[in-house]
């Protein structure tokens, strides 16, 4: 296993289970020491993937490929990866410092101290019975076996769901830092994009079972945004630009759109346009490219960001008008 061979190779994967197809000819590449957001809704076929990733599925078609070699029923290849989940079980028995002392026999990497510290930092009853743990504290097991592990390949799929927002962060903080000092491959699979939109490097968005998105974290926050103006200058601007429109709100002459494909010429030129151009969050972007509409308090917030932009919009037209 060398920098030089990807992490991950998937080419044309088909998973289907009876007449449901999981995953529908997917294609992707993820690099050696990397952390990629594999993102999508419920149901996307997420889990799916990292199930075969991690040999525990067979593809129907296609092929996996993880550190150049198939995964499936290859134990050179599943004793460098770590897959923790949500669901992760236990014997009910068991408590937090059997699995901790347990943990080297299956991870060479494997760091007592690193370990013993994010115990502590969790504040994690290790000698409590698996089965008495709250829902937080099995979360914060799980975590702490995925970072210790220190894994050549390590997947979280959403462990991190029953911490609360402070226990989050330290699972944030600790990644990136230990991260830093003992690169790696970190697949995160979350619905939390918001909270470690900063933490990836790359980005993959899975929606009915297909690639929608896949590219540089740093690419995606810059190309979309929200343009607001009267509706015929925004509308002329868009084809001008060629620009995808994601979502579209007009209130009398004025148009706020929601756009694909910003770049630096697009930027200049809505500048020059007297167009109001706002930057959206990656979460708002994934949420609109599968299709969705944002809920609770993301919906206001991108709500009042692009109606906002809107009667800048109308505002700034209206001093034009008086000044002329």
């Amino acid at each position: 296993m060398t920098s030089l061979t990807p992490a991950i190779e998937v080419r044309d994967l088909t998973k289907r289970f009876g007449a449901m197809t999981a995953l529908d000819s997917v294609s992707l590449t993820i690099p050696t020491d990397s952390i990629t957001g594999l993102l999508g809704r419920n149901g996307a076929g997420k889990t799916t993937l990292m199930h075969v990733l991690t040999g525990q599925d067979f593809p129907t078609a296609g092929e996996a490929r993880v550190f150049g070699q198939t995964p499936a029923e290859n134990a050179a290849v599943l004793q460098h990866i770590s897959f923790i989940k949500e669901s992760q079980r236990y014997p009910d028995d068991f408590k937090p410092k059997h699995v901790f002392r347990t943990a080297p026999w299956f991870f060479e990497n494997w760091d007592a101290d690193f370990a013993d510290q994010l115990v502590e930092d969790f504040r994690l009853p290790t000698g409590r019975r698996i089965k008495k743990l709250s829902r937080g504290q099995l979360s914060a097991v799980g975590v702490i076996v995925g970072l210790a592990s220190r894994a050549p390949l390590t997947f979280f799929d959403e462990p991190y769901l029953g911490l609360d927002a402070v226990a989050r962060q330290i699972f944030y903080d600790r990644l990136l830092a230990d991260y830093a000092e003992f690169p790696r491959t970190i697949v995160l699979s979350t619905h939390l994009i918001d909270e470690v939109a900063n933490l990836l490097e790359h980005v993959i968005v899975i929606d009915q079972g297909r690639i929608v998105l896949d590219a540089p974290a740093d690419e995606l926050r810059g190309r979309a945004a929200s343009i607001a103006g009267s509706k015929a200058d925004v509308d002329a601007f868009v084809a001008r630009h060629r620009l995808e429109v994601l979502k579209r709100d007009e209130l009398g002459g004025a148009a706020s759109l929601l756009v694909d494909g910003v770049d630096e010429v697009v930027r200049a030129d809505a500048l020059n346009s007297g167009l109001q151009l706002t930057p959206v969050s990656l979460q708002q972007l994934i949420v609109r490219r599968t299709g969705g509409a944002l809920s609770g308090s993301d919906a206001d917030s991108a709500d009042h960001a692009q109606g906002s932009a809107a009667r800048r919009g109308r505002s700034a037209r209206a001093t034009e008008g008086a000044s002329r």
